[in-house]
């Protein structure tokens, strides 16, 4: 039956679309834990729930609404600039509210309970070739946005007080990789969906600050174990009829623990 399925198109299609979404949630997450912003990240996909809901309840495709609620949160939070004694609460505030929106949206969805299920655990054998498009199309405008600002948004990732003194514009930034998280985040979405969004954009890059204090280096690991995560969760699910993200989750998860052991002797 592995091999049967290994045949299949919608697994090819799993595959290329898992491979995407690692790439770029393992190439933005060294920045989102650089900068403190896991609980942003949870925000973020709580309310890109939201908008997916809202998509649902009208009759839209709900993959809109969550790029559209990821981006409307991210864009607030990234022109909000705020402090990071205060950022948690200012979050945790917003999130509460997008989720109160989130239950009244799904209520008034008429539809199937599943379609609304999937946001949330993810559902990535079900992604077909025009979300596939679609998901190439943003990892790229991602990607390319990393790269053409890679060295400023570093050096303000690391000590932002020095680098504005320097003139690197932080505020900009700030905004700019609330928004690329943003598109990450709906991305990452679909292929684990809204409860383990933080498997492939946190866990990854948190593991490989552990393995080396070099920024370059670090990213490609954090790419690195991301699509080892998914890849490899992909496959195990096919012989194993357990769900696609719990392998994900514990295939990161162990590469972290692991991570952590490493650090730890070599300290």
């Amino acid at each position: 039956m592995f091999v049967e399925l290994l045949h299949q198109h919608f697994v090819h299609t799993a595959l290329v679309a898992g491979a995407v979404v690692a790439i770029v949630s393992g190439a933005i997450g060294t920045f989102v834990v650089a900068r403190g912003l896991s609980f942003a990240v949870h925000a973020i996909s709580e309310l890109g729930f939201t908008g997916a809901a809202a998509a649902l309840a009208v009759g839209a495709s709900p993959v809109l609404g969550i790029f559209g609620g990821s981006l409307v949160v991210g864009t607030g939070l990234g022109v909000a600039s705020l402090r990071r004694a205060e950022r948690d609460s200012s979050i945790g505030s917003i999130l509460a509210f997008g989720l109160g929106l989130g239950v009244l949206f799904l209520s008034l969805y008429q539809g199937y309970a599943t379609e609304a299920t999937n946001l949330l655990f993810g559902s990535i054998v079900g992604v077909d070739d025009h979300q596939l498009w679609t998901l190439a199309g943003v990892a790229a405008l991602v990607l390319a946005a990393l790269a053409a600002v890679y060295r400023p948004l570093l050096f303000s990732s690391v000590d932002p007080d020095v680098a504005e003194a320097r003139g690197v514009p932080v505020r900009l930034l700030n905004v700019v990789v609330f928004l690329l998280l943003a598109l990450t985040t709906a991305e990452a979405i679909q292929v684990v969906g809204v409860l383990l969004v933080l498997t492939l954009v946190i866990t990854p890059a948190a593991a490989a600050q552990r393995l080396t204090p070099r920024a370059d280096v670090a990213v490609l690991l954090s790419i690195a174990i991301a699509l080892v995560a998914t890849e490899g969760g992909i496959l195990i699910s096919l012989a194993q009829p357990w769900p696609t993200s719990f392998f994900i989750s514990a295939i990161s998860f162990a590469v972290y623990v692991a991570a952590r052991a490493v650090d730890a002797l070599r300290r």
